[in-house]
């Protein structure tokens, strides 16, 4: 393992996110679910690791994020956190678990900090839910918001496309985001959302954005490791770069661990006690 690829190895936190919006400094998030991945994302220096509530799909194989429970996310957040050094942790809310009161919501955030250790929690929403953040910000928990595409939301918007392109969506979320920078969010992330909306949504809140398909005027930027790294197949957005094909790698592997083990060559002499 090489180390960090960044010169900064001091443990990242929510006041040092404020800072870098400050300097101009772009933040980079990856989701994590296990602790073996994020200890080389990590390593590999990035900013911040998310346990996304995208676990449901890419951990469980499940359609929406919306079958994902407290106590999954609770075991996913403790892998992960056992192995992060400096990446801040943000560990997703998952749905149900902050949206019928607001007594419930900061119970269970409470809860999830306990269990799991992590750094900060994430909720989708922006006015629905703002007495449930300020309840949870008040309990002494840093909270990063979540605007546009919320896909905690999928059965009421009905599709994944792009959020906020009319005028009166796109002026619910610029006032959702001012209520959550002044309630004290650390961070607010924009998914889908026209490229222009964000940037200047990223003007008018002093805390930074990080963007999942919101263009390159967000103070950061978001993918799912899974996605980035090429392991999953078929789902191909456009705001998705891949930087790797390990989905081909790890074929290719197993099939030639395979074609060994049948021919005998596997364990060979060295490799037997």
């Amino acid at each position: 393992m090489a180390g960090y690829l960044v010169s900064d190895t001091r443990k990242v936190t929510t006041h040092r996110f404020i800072e870098m919006k400050e300097r101009g400094e772009r933040i980079s998030m990856l989701t994590s679910y296990d602790y073996t991945t994020a200890g080389i994302v990590d390593q590999a220096g990035v900013d911040s690791i998310l346990i996304g509530d995208s676990a449901s799909n890419v951990m469980a194989g499940n359609a929406t994020t919306l079958p994902i429970t407290v106590d999954e996310m609770i075991y996913h957040a403790r892998s992960v956190v056992r192995a992060v050094k400096r990446a801040l942790v943000v560990c997703d809310m998952p749905f149900g678990s902050y949206q019928v009161d607001r007594q419930e919501g900061i119970s269970n955030a409470i809860r999830i900090m306990k269990e799991s250790g992590c750094d900060a929690l994430k909720l989708e929403g922006g006015v629905e839910i703002i007495d449930t953040v300020r309840g949870i910000l008040a309990a002494g928990i840093p909270v990063c918001g979540h605007l546009g595409l919320t896909p905690q939301s999928i059965n009421k918007f009905g599709t994944y496309a792009v959020r906020a392109k009319e005028e009166a969506e796109a002026q619910k979320l610029i006032s959702d985001a001012r209520l959550l920078d002044e309630a004290g969010c650390f961070a607010i992330v924009l998914e889908k959302v026209p490229a222009k909306l964000a940037a200047e949504v990223s003007k008018q809140v002093k805390c930074p954005t990080i963007g999942i398909g919101a263009g390159n005027g967000t103070d950061g930027q978001v993918l799912v490791v899974d996605d980035m790294l090429g392991k999953t197949q078929g789902f191909s957005p456009k705001f998705l770069r891949r930087y790797a094909d390990l989905a081909t790698i790890m074929t290719d592997a197993i099939g030639n661990y395979v074609a060994d083990v049948k021919s005998g060559d596997f364990p060979n002499e060295s490799e037997s006690y």
